[in-house]
């Protein structure tokens, strides 16, 4: 289950999200389906498509799309780990906002954290498991 979290002056929903090296913060409160992601409209933050169709996903499971505003803050990362780190956020807060949306966006996997990391790089490699060129001579 997840923990509600809101705003005690604003009565906002919020939530935390991660991928990779990203951060998301997200805000949600009653509205008509207005997101801005640092103080820009989503289009011209997230031009490629696929990622604005991962970040409204928990919105679009939830069938919140147009009735609740969506303030995000994020920095991090490249930008498809800022669109997943803003999936999770927006999930966190769409259950603090409304607990009847937790089971399908359990069911999404929306709520998950993608654990997967950058490999280290190692001594003596030229990355985290490419070796140097083999010379003969």
């Amino acid at each position: 289950m997840v923990a509600v979290k809101r705003d005690k002056r604003t009565g906002e929903a919020l939530g935390t999200g991660r991928r990779k090296t990203a951060v998301a913060r997200v805000r949600i409160r009653a509205g008509q389906g207005k997101i801005l992601v640092n103080r820009r409209p989503l289009e011209s933050y997230f031009p490629n498509e696929q990622d604005r169709s991962e970040l409204l996903s928990p919105l679009v499971a939830a069938q919140k799309l147009d009735q609740v505003d969506v303030t995000i803050r994020v920095n991090g990362g490249g930008s498809t780990g800022q669109a997943g780190a803003a999936k999770m956020a927006i999930a966190r807060a769409l259950c603090s906002y409304d607990m009847e949306a937790y089971p399908p966006l359990r069911d999404g996997g929306h709520l998950t954290r993608d654990s997967r990391m950058k490999e280290r790089k190692k001594y003596g490699l030229r990355g985290a498991r490419r070796g140097t060129q083999f010379s003969k001579r």
